[in-house]
């Protein structure tokens, strides 16, 4: 069982996602929640819960300067709002996933089952630690990738984003250019290694590149060329977990 509180300075918002944790997520109980900050602060690290869902604009005091309040902070932070622009700072809180109000049923199942992983897993996910471990070692030489009748060998550092096609492969350079090769997705997720990360089951892209996270109508990515990135639920909190760390 995982034991939740809940803040937020609007009663039918707390009322609106208990509804819908009682109703998707069976294995989770709200043990209390307060629209008061300074009263959320004393049972937090009183009831020491598995799972908080905080607010972030909040009258007196905000979800951040709570955070800052507390003594215990063994737990994991879902943070709920109404607008994206906290969603970077929520995530260098290490929130495990931030939702956005009014809260997606779906949205609200993945989030929990992270917290679930976490648990189980002290505090780290399988695709993260794979991640990581995939990544040690990898060294920073050409791609040879395989086109319609050449192979070009290509520098990491020249690819923009990777789109899938089927059976093959398309890669945007920073110049604009692109090429179609004859390469699995996940074969060329592999090569790729270190600096890249598969972002959605048809987009892998280059880290560096990424110059903004929106988490509005759907989670996606600003490139440094003003190029517009899916983001898939499933990779959203793994994604953000690296930029900040």
């Amino acid at each position: 069982m995982i034991k939740a509180i809940i803040v937020d300075d609007e009663s039918n918002a707390i009322k609106n996602l208990t509804w819908e944790i009682e109703k998707f997520c069976h294995d989770v109980k709200i043990v209390d929640s307060f629209t008061d900050p300074l009263e959320a602060v004393s049972a937090i690290n009183y009831l020491k819960p598995d799972c908080v869902f905080l607010d972030v604009e909040m009258p007196g005091m905000n979800g951040f300067e709570l955070l800052q309040q507390l003594h215990f902070r063994n737990f994991e932070l879902i943070i709920t709002s109404a607008y994206d622009q906290y969603a970077i700072k929520a995530f260098r809180e290490h929130a495990v996933d931030y939702l956005m109000k009014p809260v997606d049923s779906d949205d609200l199942i993945d989030a929990l089952d992270r917290v679930r992983e976490k648990k189980e897993n002290n505090g780290l996910g399988f695709i993260l630690k794979d991640m990581i471990s995939d990544w040690k070692g990898k060294e920073d030489k050409k791609l040879a990738l395989a086109m319609s009748g050449k192979t070009l060998y290509i520098d990491r550092g020249e690819i923009l984003y990777c789109k899938s096609d089927g059976n093959y492969s398309e890669i945007f350079f920073n110049n604009q250019h692109k090429e179609l090769f004859t390469i699995r997705f996940k074969d060329l997720e592999e090569m790729l290694g270190k600096g890249f990360f598969r972002v959605h089951n048809s987009y892998i892209v280059r880290l560096d590149a990424i110059k903004a996270f929106v988490n509005q109508d759907g989670p996606s990515l600003t490139l440094s060329n003003g190029t517009q990135i899916p983001v898939s639920r499933s990779r959203k909190a793994d994604l953000l977990h690296i930029l900040n760390h």
